[in-house]
């Protein structure tokens, strides 16, 4: 079974020949997109807002990083939930006193 559809293939297709021509623009930015893979990730983007078949987005890194941490966390001991509960209890931070010290 195809995991993309006919239109994601136009649209990715699409967003490659604008970036060939220097057309293609990055979201935020608005910056000139140059690389390829970025291209492709536009394209697919904008089939998956026009309602292609596209599968759906995998995780980012950062919270594969973190729910992978979660698990490795939860079966053993829970000295990390501590620690962390112990930093946001924590006061304010001296430097931000200082600066306040030294306006008067």
């Amino acid at each position: 079974m195809a995991r993309y559809g006919k239109k994601a293939q136009e649209s990715v297709e699409e967003a490659m020949h604008k970036r060939k021509r220097g057309e293609l623009k990055s979201g935020r930015s608005g910056k000139t997109v140059k690389s390829r893979k970025q291209a492709i990730a536009i394209g697919l983007s904008e089939a998956r807002e026009k309602g292609a078949k596209v599968p759906k987005k995998k995780a980012s890194t950062k919270k594969r990083a973190a729910s992978t941490t979660a698990t490795r966390n939860s079966g053993g001991s829970k000295t990390g939930a501590k620690r962390s509960s112990a930093k946001r209890k924590s006061g304010p931070k001296k430097k931000a006193a200082a600066k306040s010290r030294s306006r008067r």
